[in-house]
């Protein structure tokens, strides 16, 4: 029998009771329920207010219950959900074509737009990052066999995070993901980030078909290429013959500034995956890729059954609509360096890395874990990697004043705790 009332709500004691009872346990969830949130703020079901600086994982792109993308969806409720991808659907083609745009789109080294390459690229929707990656996996595979004579490991860096199916897992260069879970797919292998000649040996002692990286590494601790780095990268992948793979699942969306990391580089891959701020908290993803390699999957060779269905288009399109009116990446550069700014004062933080509005502080204390739990209770949702290393993902739409808020709070939670 339902536990909960009419309208949902419950004590936090029934949520959790009814988590533990049916619910896999394989987080370590904070005792908090949340229940409502508007722009950067959440509100659990006890009535308590939070400023968020997680953001869903980085998903929450334009804030809690952003009326714009509810009104889409909203809309689109009424209209059709899933008709699944043997037929077309409104909005699909049009959010690729934006994609597309945005893909293309040239930056200077901060963020700011500076024109276009041309380049045109075709999307293939899914439901999630890990699927965006074993898209991106499944188009190097087919131009190692296509075009390198059947060449299929994928070169990746260590410290980096793909997801959490048995081939990203193998692409993920952390073996603290990998245990209990062995024997993992096999043609990956990695070395370390901004080394290029680990990279260049690599490619030349392997069969190599693609490199896969994060321009910042997020889960691994946000740990950042170096943009010389990165340009070396594209000069080796065009060298050797090998398709250069971005992972944008975390970084994509304006959230480093630019509307994708790789753009701070200067660079251009031949293959973007996808997802967390595409919907601005709607669950799906994207893999795309452009001219040379986007016809490689025919029909057959990939698909998804709920991928790019009608509700997550219309998410996705009003998303991107949205985040264009707000000129939501001159606003993340602008209070993305405040953040940086503050957190570099605090007490007992070493340094700040990442870009825009994803941004880890290092602590020269291992008390990241009580940090994240003790800034629950004074009303802040924090996020840690490890117990040295604090992640902030904000919402993309927070405001300086909110920040300094935050920070005021934190710096007096480390100064009591260190």
């Amino acid at each position: 029998m339902d536990q909960r009332n009419a309208a949902g709500a419950g004590s936090f004691e029934t949520a959790k009771a009814l988590d533990d009872t049916y619910v896999m346990n394989t987080y370590g969830r904070l005792p908090v329920e949340f229940v409502r949130g508007s722009g950067a703020e959440l509100a659990d079901s006890a009535g308590k207010t939070y400023l968020d600086f997680l953001g869903g994982i980085g998903a929450a792109s334009l804030g809690h219950a952003n009326p714009v993308v509810a009104r889409a969806v909203k809309d689109q409720l009424d209209r059709v959900w899933q008709v699944g991808n043997y037929f077309y659907v409104e909005n699909r083609g049009e959010l690729a074509q934006a994609l597309s745009e945005l893909l293309s789109t040239t930056t200077d080294e901060v963020g700011h737009p500076t024109g276009s390459t041309g380049s045109t690229w075709k999307t293939f929707f899914s439901n999630s990052g890990a699927e965006s990656n074993e898209g991106a996996i499944k188009v190097a595979r087919r131009w190692g066999e296509r075009k390198l004579d059947g060449a299929a490991t994928i070169v990746t860096a260590r410290k980096s995070f793909h997801g959490r199916t048995l081939a990203t897992l193998a692409a993920t260069g952390q073996d603290v993901f990998h245990k209990s879970f062995r024997p993992l797919p096999e043609g990956f292998c990695s070395v370390p980030l901004n080394d290029l000649a680990a990279l260049d040996q690599a490619l030349g002692s392997t069969s190599a078909c693609a490199v896969m990286l994060e321009c910042v590494q997020g889960e691994g601790g946000v740990w950042p290429a170096d943009p010389d780095y990165l340009r070396g990268v594209r000069e080796l992948c065009d060298g050797h013959g090998v398709l250069l793979v971005i992972d944008e699942v975390q970084t994509g969306f304006f959230r480093c500034g630019a509307p994708f990391s790789y753009q701070l580089a200067g660079i251009e891959p031949d293959v973007v995956s996808m997802a967390k701020g595409i919907g601005g908290g709607f669950p799906m993803g994207a893999v795309a890729a452009r001219e040379k390699c986007a016809d490689l999957l025919a029909p057959g060779d990939h698909g998804s059954t709920f991928g790019g269905n009608a509700l997550a288009a219309a998410a996705g399109r009003a998303t991107l609509q949205q985040m264009a009116e707000l000129d939501i990446g001159e606003h993340v550069i602008e209070v993305g360096a405040h953040l940086a700014e503050r957190l570099a004062k605090l007490p007992h933080v070493s340094e700040v890395r990442g870009h825009g509005l994803m941004r880890g502080a290092q602590l020269d204390v291992p008390i990241a874990t009580p940090i994240v739990e003790r800034g629950l209770e004074r009303g802040l949702v924090l996020n840690h990697i490890g117990d040295s290393i604090l992640r902030f993902l904000p919402p993309l739409v927070i405001t300086s004043e909110q920040i300094d808020a935050a920070m005021d709070e934190l710096e007096r939670l480390i100064g009591q705790m260190a």
